[in-house]
């Protein structure tokens, strides 16, 4: 691993920061310290380190905000690659092409200052395109899979190709990249639709402010834990057994949403898990229902 990092170093493919806490990297602000964290200054350092970190059978991992990750406390063991600098973007009329690490909320209250409609259900989500993608990230009934066109990736053997939407397969918090995580996304392009801007802005308002009052926007989280069961809503089923306020350590089931499980200061990762396996066995034990966590687990093995 030592040999690897300073090779990276020595070949200038981009910055590289050693022993990072996964508290300064995830939103819900807990985790480990990882070997090191990679930020390639284009496509073909990348490539470059990719081929490196698999000759070398480097442990690696991409990542994105942060924002839909629980890091165990453990060590992380690997390179973390976050793609901050792919963050072009280009508007043409409706189409816009941006790069994986551009912010998904940024784009979307950029495309609404010019009347484009589409993204409006992204406003507020801490996300990057890339991750969005991998994710297929949404709310208010619509989500990526509504408005992209194709997506640039990177394959496991280092073709770049272009994927049209069907191909990305997006479905209710999945995509075909969450399924193949060694698929790159590099690049999407989406297709708006012309709107007025003073709507657009003012669903984008009313949005954000209801936000604000009914979630805990002012603690470290990562939005909702549990995809809503078909024809449901987890948050209320959470909250009808009564375990919204519910805390251990220093983690806790939001009392604004029940959805939410919030950092209060200090939360150790372990205590976040713990109420999250809580509260699948409680719901499983009194309505027989599997919920389904969106967030995605690293380095709990």
């Amino acid at each position: 691993m030592k040999e690897v990092l300073k090779e990276i170093e020595q070949k200038e493919w981009g910055k590289l920061i050693r022993n990072p806490s996964m508290k300064q990297y995830t939103t819900y602000r807990v985790g480990g310290v990882a070997r090191a964290i990679f930020f390639p200054k284009d496509v073909d350092s990348l490539i470059l380190a990719l081929r490196l970190f698999k000759s070398k059978q480097v442990r690696y991992k991409l990542l994105g905000k942060g924002s839909n990750l629980l890091f165990s406390d453990q060590p992380y063991d690997g390179i973390l690659i976050k793609l901050d600098a792919m963050d072009e973007v280009k508007i043409e009329g409706t189409k816009i092409t941006v790069g994986a690490g551009y912010s998904l909320s940024k784009l979307a209250y950029q495309t609404a200052k010019k009347g484009l409609t589409g993204l409006e259900f992204a406003c507020g989500i801490p996300g990057s395109i890339g991750g969005a993608l991998f994710m297929n990230a949404g709310a208010y009934k619509s989500d990526m899979g509504y408005v992209v066109q194709s997506v640039k990736v990177l394959t496991p053997d280092f073709r770049i190709i272009n994927m049209v939407n069907r191909e990305c397969e997006f479905h209710y918090r999945t995509s075909f990249f969450r399924k193949h995580p060694d698929y790159i996304c590099l690049e999407a392009v989406l297709k708006l639709k012309k709107g007025k801007k003073e709507a657009i802005e003012a669903v984008n308002k009313d949005r954000k402010q209801r936000r604000q009052e009914t979630q805990p926007l002012e603690y470290p989280s990562a939005g909702s834990v549990f995809r809503n069961p078909e024809g449901m809503f987890a948050g209320k089923l959470i909250e009808d057994l009564g375990l919204k306020g519910l805390t251990k350590g220093e983690a806790q089931i939001s009392r604004k949403h029940a959805n939410f499980i919030i950092n209060l200061g200090n939360a150790k990762a372990e205590d976040i898990k713990s109420l999250i396996e809580f509260v699948k066995d409680t719901v499983k034990e009194c309505y027989g229902i599997e919920l389904q966590e969106e967030q995605e687990y690293v380095n709990w093995e």
